[in-house]
Formats: structure tokens, C-alpha cells, sequence
């Protein structure tokens, strides 16, 4: 491999999932494959393990023996950062490298690895797997993350192969990316999911940690230089960050005039939150409750009714 850093980042690239059969991220039936890292840190992400751009040590106390039974992990961590803690164990994760060798060694995967390095040929040939019903149905791949774009290289190899077998493209973005990789990555890509979460600058960097200025700017050039590009912008609306009519509102105004633009939101949801702790992180939004269905299908009627007027 000719990368220094041990791999080709055109052939092969971290991922941490891959989901078959969704019909939520693209046209038709699809294959998410999810790639690690992500510049944002929204407070609400349902997947956690998806920022970091390497593989990440996870530990789930409920399955661990305990070290009465078993010291496996503490034999072959080299790093001295598995800790012991009431007949369990816990994970100093300022001393973890992430190298994995505990979760090799757990027998009862209590330790597991969130990510792997995968090649494009790999990653394909699963996706291609479920051809048919991408030719019946429309659908495709679909890349997700994280965000695909921090891994470009990557990510263009697997839109170039999956074009090349002729399997319809997809990729979800938070807009948060160098112009440069955003473009050439849309060269590939038939369909783009573009987040566009709030148009308060203040606001989007206290629950993302970046402010928002590069992404609106990047959602502007793609519409200029992709104007016949399908474009679905999606607003997941969070309680007491983005879930007034005015915010809703905005974002509308913002993207409103752009015939190859849709608008979709999506409700919270605290799926991924028993996640947070197995990485040894803390969910921020604990405690908040989805809105109630009559709220999200009034704004979503709002959002129809808006994007309709000329």
C-alpha cells in the first residue's frame, strides 16, 4: 500500500457499518455503508461512534465476566488501560490507543472495535450483492456516516466503482467540507441527502460545535454548479435547538427557488444514546423527550405547504 501511514486511501477506508435492505436514504431499496470520522459533533448524533475517524474500543459492562472469571484484557493490553472496577472492568481512555488486541481477547465481547478497514473491492462486492433489488426497485448505495466526505479519496473510490458496475449512487452529507472534495465527490454521485440543520450561526456551533457558514456556502455552489442534480435537503428537528416554525421557516427561504432541491424533516429520536457510555461519553440531550407526533406532522405540512408556493 502506498499511503505512509500504512494504507491507499483511494482503496481502502474505514467504515463502521453496513446496512442492507433501508428505504429512508435514497431513492428505492438500498445498502447504507457507513464510513468513520465526522467534523461535527451534534449533540443529538445517533451514531457516536461514527466520529472518530479511526477505530474505537466500545465496552459494554452488561456483558462483561468480570475479573474474578476472566483477566483476559488485562494480559494483552499493552497501554495499561484497562482498569479494574468493582469485579469489572472499566477503560482509561486517555491511555487506550484503540489497537484492539482486548477486544480480540474477550471472550464474551463485553470489548468490541467500532470500525475496520475495508477496501472498495470488498465493500462492492457486499453491496452488489443485493442487485436485483436495486433493478426492481431503483435503489442503490448510499454513503453515509459520519461524514463520507472527510474520507474523499475513499469515498470517490467506492461512487467510481459502484458506477462502473452500474448501481445508482447516493450520499448523505453535513455540508461541512473542503469545496474542492465536496465537487469532485458529487461528479459520482445521482442522488445528494444535504443536512442543513439551522441557520442560526450561534445556535448550530453550541450543538455541533462548528459554525455553519461553510456548509451554507457549500449548499450555494452545489446548486449553482449542479443544477440538475437531485438534491434532498433534510432538517432532523430537535427539540429546544430547531423546532420552531421561524427555524423551519428560514431554512426554507434559504433553499427555496432551486427546482432540483426537496426538503424533508426528520424526528428525534434517542436510539443511539445507550451508545454514548460504551465509548465512554456523555449524551448531552439525556432527558429530552421527542416532540409529539402532532407537532412534527404540523411542521412537516408547514415545510410541504412552503416549499410548494412559487
Amino acid at each position: 500500500m502506498s499511503e505512509a501511514n500504512g494504507y491507499d486511501k483511494s482503496k481502502y477506508g474505514y467504515i463502521f457499518n453496513i446496512q442492507r435492505y433501508s428505504v429512508h436514504d435514497g431513492p428505492g431499496i438500498r445498502t447504507i455503508v457507513f464510513l468513520k470520522g465526522c467534523p461535527l459533533k451534534c449533540q443529538w448524533c445517533a451514531n457516536p461512534e461514527s466520529q472518530l475517524l479511526q477505530p474505537e474500543l466500545a465496552f459494554n459492562n452488561n456483558k462483561c465476566i468480570g475479573t474474578k472469571d476472566c483477566q483476559y484484557c488485562f494480559k494483552v493490553c499493552a497501554q495499561g488501560a484497562i482498569k479494574e472496577k468493582e469485579n469489572k472492568i472499566m477503560v482509561d481512555r486517555e491511555a487506550c490507543n484503540h489497537c484492539g488486541e482486548c477486544a480480540e481477547a474477550c471472550p464474551a465481547k463485553a470489548l468490541t472495535m467500532y470500525g475496520n478497514l475495508k477496501s472498495v473491492q470488498e465493500v462492492l462486492d457486499m453491496v452488489e450483492q443485493d442487485g436485483n433489488f436495486y433493478s426492481r426497485s431503483g435503489g442503490g448505495i448510499t454513503l453515509s456516516g459520519g461524514e463520507p466526505i472527510l474520507q474523499s479519496d475513499f469515498a470517490i473510490g467506492l461512487l467510481k466503482e459502484a458506477k462502473r458496475r452500474r448501481i445508482n449512487t447516493a450520499i448523505e452529507t453535513c455540508g461541512y467540507a473542503d469545496w474542492t472534495k465536496l465537487e469532485e465527490v458529487c461528479q459520482y454521485v445521482d442522488t445528494l441527502l444535504f443536512d442543513i440543520k439551522s441557520m442560526d450561526a450561534v445556535k448550530h456551533k453550541q450543538y455541533t460545535g462548528v459554525s455553519n457558514d461553510i456548509i451554507l456556502d457549500n449548499f450555494k455552489k452545489l446548486c449553482e454548479e449542479f443544477p440538475g442534480k437531485s438534491i434532498l435537503v433534510r432538517t432532523p428537528v430537535i427539540p429546544g435547538f430547531n423546532d420552531t416554525e421561524a427555524d423551519i421557516l428560514a431554512i426554507i427561504n434559504f433553499i427555496k427557488g432551486n427546482p432540483n432541491v426537496k426538503y424533508e424533516l426528520l424526528a428525534y429520536h434517542r436510539l443511539g444514546e445507550q451508545k454514548y457510555s460504551y465509548i465512554g461519553k456523555e449524551y448531552l440531550l439525556h432527558g429530552v423527550t421527542p416532540l409529539q407526533e402532532e407537532r412534527i406532522l404540523a411542521l412537516k405540512k408547514l415545510a410541504k405547504e412552503k416549499m410548494q408556493e412559487v
